[in-house]
């Protein structure tokens, strides 16, 4: 009973004010703020870039809709298959060396995607980005979490929440400027440029943290399980979309993934050094967060379906809809300062379950989008979805990141990161099966794989059903997060009176 009760109080949610930070210069704080928050806008323009090509890149390689979804799930499903380990190794080697080395894997990657003669090419390619992207991205937080006073971090985090909005502001509109004067190959050459320099900044002017563990070992086993898990899941999820999801060929791989998934728990649980410190986990507050990250970026993934609407359903160019779905991050980029800055004085709570009501009452706005819906309309629905989740994100990672132990600081920030990947990852096939399920319903075609064979009457419909069921994930998330809000409370009330004795 003793141990369950430090593992739930492993750091209370007041100790983040106890955390690192406030011991380096003001200019190297703001040089790491700035060599981070440059690759988190490599990533997030590749990001948002690739999602206005999508179907561009269907016609251009000659595959289908359940194909062109493993150009973002396998980018998003190595990332989170290797997030905890590198995150780990980042905790024993170094953050800044692993970082680093995440950026050149990151931009040899997207050479190589600028150069793919076919679609699995490309896919296998964005594997590669994938790893790098692993490397950099599981550390970032940490890097910012190390060097920044705990009085200004929040705001710095909140910055980062940003950043991520202006990258995927930039890239639907950078993308379809790029395809429409060089074709969509250019759209992952950009990267190149941005990923020198941020690999010149890291290098020049980020601290080397000091190791927090020695001796320690990569979990391969874990890793592996994981990914098989996620490869089978999504394999039977996209592969369904095209033959139905009764079939055995396709049951078996979902059936797989179930199984793996347990495998991995057990592994993890009896490994000396796991990838996923499942000790963790005995802090509810940690735990509630983290879920409702995940579920978050699950209802998240409907934004893939966008593209086709925009283009199959209202007629719109690559340009143009790179312009139109700049709507989301620019709220978003509106919001997560903002709201970083609020946490700062007000906690994460409050503005937590605000940010989730937002985008509540956003997916049902989503929900009524026509095959007649104007461009401005289609803009107000969407900007306020960006505004939810800048008012979600920032509070959400300062909670979980407030809690974490400090040896543990990589392995958290990587855990954070996992779950939006994880969200992603099972988000994306989700979204589509649930739509393509509901389109089926409607018009029985012969070949599933083609969305323009699709009535539009009857693609806005499955959209608007696929955002029907995002409300309800978000209804669910919000219900997370007053419980967490009464936790909070609860403790606090609990330390207050325990000092009082």
């Amino acid at each position: 009973m003793q141990r369950e009760s430090a593992q739930e109080e492993f750091l209370p949610e007041s100790s983040f004010q106890d955390a690192p930070g406030g011991e380096l210069p003001d200019r190297t704080v703001r040089y790491t703020l700035i060599a981070v928050n440059l690759t988190v806008l490599m990533s997030t323009l590749d990001a948002s870039v690739v999602n206005v090509a999508l179907p561009l890149l269907v016609k251009a390689l000659k595959t289908d809709f359940a194909t062109i979804q493993w150009v973002v799930v396998i980018y998003i499903m190595v990332i989170t298959s290797l997030l905890l380990s590198v995150s780990r190794l980042g905790d024993m080697l170094g953050k800044k060396k692993i970082f680093n080395l995440g950026l050149l894997i990151f931009t040899l990657g997207s050479l190589l995607c600028g150069m793919a003669p076919g679609a699995w090419w490309l896919i296998g390619c964005r594997a590669l980005q994938g790893v790098g992207a692993s490397m950099s991205q599981g550390l970032g937080l940490a890097l910012v979490t190390e060097a920044v006073p705990p009085s200004r971090r929040g705001r710095a985090i909140g910055i980062v929440g940003g950043t991520v909005s202006v990258g995927l502001a930039l890239g639907p509109s950078i993308g379809g400027v790029l395809i429409g004067l060089m074709g969509w190959r250019s759209i992952f050459l950009i990267n190149a440029p941005l990923g020198v320099l941020a690999w010149f900044m890291v290098r020049r002017h980020v601290p080397d943290f000091a190791p927090r563990e020695r001796g320690q070992r990569f979990d391969l086993p874990g890793a592996v399980l994981l990914f098989v898990s996620l490869a089978a899941y999504c394999w039977g999820m996209t592969h369904g979309q095209n033959i139905g999801f009764l079939h055995a060929e396709v049951l078996a791989p979902l059936g797989a993934a179930a199984l793996g998934a347990v495998a991995f728990l057990i592994v993890e649980k009896r490994a000396a050094q796991p990838m996923l410190d499942l000790s963790l986990f005995g802090n509810s507050l940690f735990t509630i967060n983290l879920a409702m990250g995940v579920i978050c970026f699950v209802s998240l993934a409907g934004v893939f379906i966008l593209p086709f609407y925009l283009e199959l359903v209202l007629g719109f160019g690559p340009m143009a809809m790179g312009l139109l779905m700049m709507g989301s991050p620019v709220g978003m980029g509106l919001a997560s300062p903002i709201a970083g800055s609020l946490t700062d004085k007000f906690g994460p709570r409050i503005i937590t379950i605000a940010g989730l009501c937002i985008m509540i009452v956003a997916c049902l706005c989503m929900a009524t989008l026509q095959a007649d819906t104007p461009w401005w309309g289609f803009i107000l629905r969407t900007t306020p979805f960006g505004l939810g989740i800048g008012c979600f994100q920032a509070p959400n990672n300062t909670a979980i990141m407030g809690v974490a132990p400090r040896e543990r600081l990589g392995v958290v920030s990587g855990l954070l990161n996992s779950s939006r990947t994880l969200g992603q990852t099972t988000g994306i096939p989700l979204a589509c099966s649930v739509f393509i399920a509901f389109v089926m319903m409607q018009a029985q075609v012969a070949d599933r794989t083609n969305l323009a064979l699709i009535p539009p009457a009857v693609l806005v419909s499955g959209l608007q059903k696929t955002y029907l069921v995002n409300a309800a994930l978000m209804l669910l998330t919000l219900l997370l997060a007053i419980i967490a809000l009464l936790v909070a409370r609860r403790r606090e009330e609990k330390r207050v009176s325990a000092v009082g004795e």
